[in-house]
């Protein structure tokens, strides 16, 4: 069951007064500033900690032990930070490591694959996802459509080349075209009606994927659905922030300088960026909040 269906708690709510703790996102890099843009589009009155794992970006071509070990050390050290939820802006993560992380986690954490499956699925019968390669080979988007729509058609295509075009700033590059006809054409050959983003950096890509896709075929964004998610998890939990709206923090375990150069390009006003450590992690303390899941 996702957060999204879960039930208010059995037990109350303890009073965490204007709930200012932030919610956590992370990604790889600077792809799940997508899903950050979105957090304040629905929930402009919550402070939001991003972390871009940048030493380690790409994830897509890891394994899924690393993922899972990525994903544990980030989470720990967002719980470290006090947060109140965690968002996977990651759909290698999303997809690998998820179902790991609320079995070690007493606190709610949210996933791409599961929202946007729910939306693709409704809104198309020849779905094609581009994700990462390690996303592909999961086949964890096929799978969860396809239980909600058993006889829906979903093709899985692994795009190595897309997060390495965005985070190097490479978008308007003249041969980034190519790579992404080389990538889309499969797709369109099958009669796709939809296309999901299975990463969150592709949404960065749609100047380009505009002038392969026909118009008609339906682009679908899980940083949308995934807010939604978000915002019926605070309510039912009882955790929106009610006071004064507080700054974000955003973080890197790379070099700053290249994430700086694409957030000041996709957000609306340039971040502070911090260096951080993910080594250096606290115990797991015990979230208060009794979740039903």
């Amino acid at each position: 069951m996702t957060y999204s269906q879960a039930s208010r708690p059995a037990q109350p709510v303890p009073d965490h007064g204007d709930n200012h703790q932030p919610i956590g996102v992370f990604d790889s890099g600077a792809g799940g500033l997508t899903v950050l843009k979105e957090l304040e589009r629905q929930l402009p009155n919550e402070p939001l900690l991003y972390l871009g794992d940048t030493a380690r970006v790409p994830y897509g071509t890891r394994s899924p032990e690393e993922i899972v070990e990525f994903a544990r050390q980030i989470i720990r050290w967002m719980v470290g930070r006090n947060v109140k939820m965690v968002v996977m802006a990651c759909n290698t993560s999303s997809a690998l490591a998820l179902d790991t992380m609320r079995q070690e986690f007493d606190l709610p954490i949210l996933g791409l694959i599961q929202p946007a499956a729910a939306l693709a699925s409704s809104r198309g019968q020849r779905i094609g996802v581009i994700a990462t390669p390690t996303t592909a080979k999961s086949h964890a988007y096929r799978d969860a459509i396809r239980e909600r729509s058993p006889h829906t058609a979903v093709w899985e295509v692994g795009c190595p080349e897309f997060v390495p075009i965005v985070e190097e700033g490479r978008i308007h590059h003249p041969e980034t075209l190519g790579t992404v006809r080389t990538y889309i054409q499969p797709l369109l050959d099958q009669g796709i009606d939809s296309l999901v983003y299975g990463c969150t950096h592709y949404p960065h890509l749609a100047p380009v994927l505009d002038q392969v896709l026909p118009r008609a075929i339906v682009r679908i964004d899980p940083a949308v659905s995934i807010v939604r998610d978000a915002k019926m998890v605070l309510d039912n939990l009882e955790l929106h922030h009610t006071g004064p709206l507080q700054s974000h923090r955003f973080c890197v375990t790379g070099d700053k300088a290249q994430f700086s150069l694409l957030a000041n390009q996709w957000l609306n006003e340039p971040p502070a960026v911090e260096q951080v450590s993910l080594s250096a992690t606290s115990p797991t303390p015990i979230y208060p909040i009794p979740l039903a899941i």
